[in-house]
């Protein structure tokens, strides 16, 4: 018995009415597995979580898109006041797929844009894609990457789980079974670890009291940033640094070859992907469609 089979359940169109936040503050937490079954056994026993047709834990998956020279990698890795990222988003139990641009202007304001895309298309930018890119950044006043410029880099998969706390307050996903993995087939799997984010208004959570009182403080990880870093040292990575060498630092490369000297030599093959399902369940993300 797992720490979250004693809550309750909650499908997701009731989800959907209850979890509804305009303004929120997210706050993302990395831990060892086993530090994170204390805290979820320490959960109000109000808290609810996801249930659709008997599965709790969803597989997930993103490709990241850069260009040869990886100018959203290094924007974010120094701070730049305006950074973009692209990814196509994969739910893979109900095989739905989701292209994604989040950018930061001048105003230091996140926004995330979001069109839904073909599931056999997300190791790939379409027309379509690279039309909806282009008018995502030129709004947020980045300017357009030059035709053909952008590629897969990355791709990461993990199991997410979704809980809804007590009175709608906030909710917060549990990432589990992490693995990253890089166009040349170089991989990290962090199996021991999770990544925590809680979702509330301005007030803190009680979960994220718990992680408090646990001596978990939040962090600023990006699945993106610490995976190139980790895939390849030599990329500048002060701003993860601390969470590579606390986490990152045991696991060995899995297969593929050393990375290349120089990030825009890299090649840009289509990344692995697992197979899809034949049986199609609705998905927790579908809630969450487009946000501004």
């Amino acid at each position: 018995m797992t720490a979250l089979d004693r809550l309750r359940t909650i499908g997701l169109q009731e989800l959907v009415e209850q979890a509804a936040m305009q303004t929120r503050v997210d706050r993302k937490y990395v831990l060892p597995r086993d530090d994170l079954g204390e805290v979820l056994q320490a959960l109000d026993p109000a808290t609810r979580v996801l249930d659709e047709g008997g599965r709790r834990g969803f597989a997930y998956e993103s490709v990241y898109f850069d260009t040869p020279d990886l100018a959203s990698y290094l924007s974010a890795a120094r701070k730049r006041r305006r950074r973009f990222k692209i990814r196509t988003r994969a739910y893979l139990d109900s095989a739905e797929a989701y292209l994604e641009v989040k950018t930061r202007g001048g105003r230091s304001l996140t926004v995330k844009d979001r069109i839904a895309y073909g599931i056999d298309d997300r190791a790939v930018l379409t027309a379509e894609g690279r039309e909806h890119v282009d008018l995502v950044l030129a709004d947020a006043g980045i300017g357009s990457v030059g035709p053909g410029d952008l590629r897969p880099t990355l791709v990461t998969r993990y199991a997410r789980t979704t809980l809804l706390l007590p009175d709608a307050v906030g909710r917060a996903t549990v990432d589990e079974d992490l693995e990253w993995a890089s166009p040349d087939g170089r991989r990290v799997r962090l199996p021991e670890l999770a990544i925590v984010e809680t979702k509330s208004g301005s007030s803190p959570s009680t979960v994220d009291r718990l992680f408090w009182s646990r001596g978990h403080r939040p962090c600023g990880i990006s699945k993106y940033g610490v995976g190139m870093a980790a895939l390849d040292p030599g990329l500048p990575a002060n701003k993860w640094s601390r969470i590579l060498r606390r986490h990152f630092a045991g696991p060995a490369l899995l297969g593929g070859g050393p990375p290349e000297s120089s990030p825009g030599s890299r090649p840009a093959p289509g990344l692995p992907a697992p197979a899809l399902p034949t049986h199609h369940t609705p998905h927790p993300a579908t809630w969450s469609a487009h946000t501004r």
